[in-house]
């Protein structure tokens, strides 16, 4: 895997784009990659010690509120993408951004790159609420 991704130690996954992925234009479509950093980051979160079930024991969960993306290059059938993940920033109130970048394994070559801002709220409720410590705790910016 790359060793120069803009922070020092993020979190990374690889994935190989099967038929599945692939749109009628013979690259990835563009939804695959948002599932791909969705399916990273839960990955991210629960080596963090935070799964949906500790988001249901708190009471308190984390909902994408925006999403920035850039494309920068396709995904072909067969090709293995590492994909990697790390915090921008954290309130410690209400809100924490979340970090992508996507890479070609054969040749490093940045294909996607993108952050996506998440609002915490209450489980019941739906509505805004206080980031609990273990969030603070965990969900700490990168250096």
């Amino acid at each position: 895997m790359s060793n120069t991704w803009p922070v020092a130690d993020p979190f990374v996954q690889r994935r190989v784009a099967d038929a599945g992925d692939i749109d009628e234009f013979g690259h990835v479509n563009n939804v695959r990659y948002i599932a791909w950093a969705l399916d990273v980051a839960w990955a991210h979160s629960k080596a963090l010690g935070l799964s949906f079930a500790d988001y249901e024991r708190i009471g308190v969960g984390c909902v994408v509120w925006r999403h920035e993306f850039d494309y920068l290059a396709p995904v072909l059938e067969g090709e293995a993408v590492d994909i990697a993940t790390w915090f921008v920033e954290n309130d410690r109130r209400v809100t924490m951004v979340r970090a992508f970048e996507m890479r070609r394994a054969a040749d490093g070559a940045v294909l996607f790159r993108g952050r996506t801002k998440f609002v915490t709220i209450d489980m019941k409720t739906g509505k805004p609420a206080r980031m609990p410590a273990e969030f603070i705790d965990a969900y700490k910016p990168a250096n």
